[in-house]
């Protein structure tokens, strides 16, 4: 078989055309995308609990599916009842948060103007009424919370169809993407295939569990802090964990802005210090034992994918593309000729680098995942 040899430039032109047409379908169908990739992702987050259904209990396809949709639903308006109660006790005290904060502010205006004798009144006086127009608005972090994946109620809908879906023609789809290849590349395309099923299904586990860690991390240092809403900046802290170096940075400008608000501008700095330590814990801890380093994105492309998330799919995109690039990831290190890619997504590979262990005890040893 003779192939058609192409000059650079022409290769580099169609590489560009391809990136630029796919860019652009993506932008155009984000209302049906959207919403069927967070179905994937979580339709490999249920698939064991499906497939034991199936081969354990002997349930049927559609009951096993039926039965995650409904599990799956009860999380989701547990974690929508989590954030509503919270809201709502953080809505009736906005005049005190408000009046508090003022007065708090306008201390911080004396200070400066004594200590450094500069004439800011009219920025700190814009200031001033700028953050208590956000304070006022009761809808801000709710909106952010629940603004993360629903552009409506189509979303909703679409992605429990497609859930649905997704986890009942999986063999379907399985036996598609098989076939759809060679004969003589069946075997490795099936294997090709399992890995990935498994890496993603991995990593999404992974995840949730980073975001549970997180969670409860932030909320201990937020307690012993006395920072008010300390368990509900806690969960927003573990959800926007999920977008790298950004996620942690916006959560803590939120709880140093709740925590100058309801206490002292000294409680600000020790946030600041227990957010970092939970962002090395997480870093060296969490992340290698519990996510795993072959899914790992360097930083360059994990902010250069949530630039491009942002600009595809709004603030959903910011949380997907991050999954996205790693399912890319683990496709590219698995197919021949496109591992350079794999590597360029991931972090510097360090020879001879020894698994991290330690010893709980005698009988429980965390070891670091591949």
């Amino acid at each position: 078989m003779n192939f058609l040899r192409l000059p650079f430039l022409v290769k580099l032109t169609l590489v560009v055309i391809s990136i630029i047409g796919l860019g652009y379908l993506l932008a155009l169908g984000q209302s049906i995308l959207a919403p069927f990739f967070l179905a994937f992702l979580m339709a490999m987050l249920f698939l064991p609990f499906a497939t034991f259904l199936e081969r354990r209990l002997r349930f049927p396809r559609s009951i096993s599916t039926m039965t995650s949709v409904m599990i799956m639903l009860v999380i989701l308006a547990g974690v929508i009842y989590f954030f509503g109660s919270q809201l709502s006790s953080f809505s009736k005290d906005l005049p005190h948060l408000r009046g508090q904060f003022t007065t708090v502010f306008n201390n911080l205006q004396h200070w400066v103007s004594d200590t450094f004798h500069i004439k800011i009144n009219e920025q700190l006086d814009y200031l001033d009424q700028g953050l208590n127009k956000l304070l006022s608005s009761s809808g801000v972090i709710l909106g952010f919370t629940f603004g993360v994946f629903s552009t409506g109620f189509g979303f909703i809908v679409f992605f429990i169809l497609f859930f649905i879906f997704i986890l009942n023609y999986r063999r379907v789809l399985n036996n598609f993407i098989v076939t759809v290849f060679n004969e003589k590349h069946k075997t490795s395309v099936q294997e090709v295939v399992n890995e990935v099923r498994m890496m993603t299904k991995k990593y999404i586990i992974g995840l949730c569990l980073q975001v549970f860690i997180v969670s409860i991390l932030a909320s201990i240092v937020l307690t012993v802090l006395g920072v008010k809403y300390a368990v509900l900046l806690a969960v927003l802290t573990g959800l926007l964990n999920v977008i790298p170096y950004l996620g942690i940075c916006i959560s803590l400008l939120i709880s140093c802005f709740i925590a100058f608000a309801t206490g002292t501008p000294s409680t600000c700095i020790y946030v600041v210090i227990g957010y970092i330590a939970v962002h090395i814990v997480d870093g060296n801890i969490v992340l290698p034992f519990v996510v795993g380093s072959k899914v790992k994105i360097n930083a360059l492309f994990s902010f250069l994918g949530i630039i491009i998330g942002e600009h595809l799919w709004g603030i959903a995109g910011m949380f997907l593309c991050i999954p996205a690039i790693a399912i890319l990831k683990i496709i590219f290190e698995r197919v021949e000729g496109l591992q350079p890619w794999g590597k360029l997504l991931g972090e510097e590979e360090k020879p001879h680098k020894k698994k991290k262990k330690y010893k709980i005890s005698k009988n429980i040893t965390l070891e670091e995942m591949d």
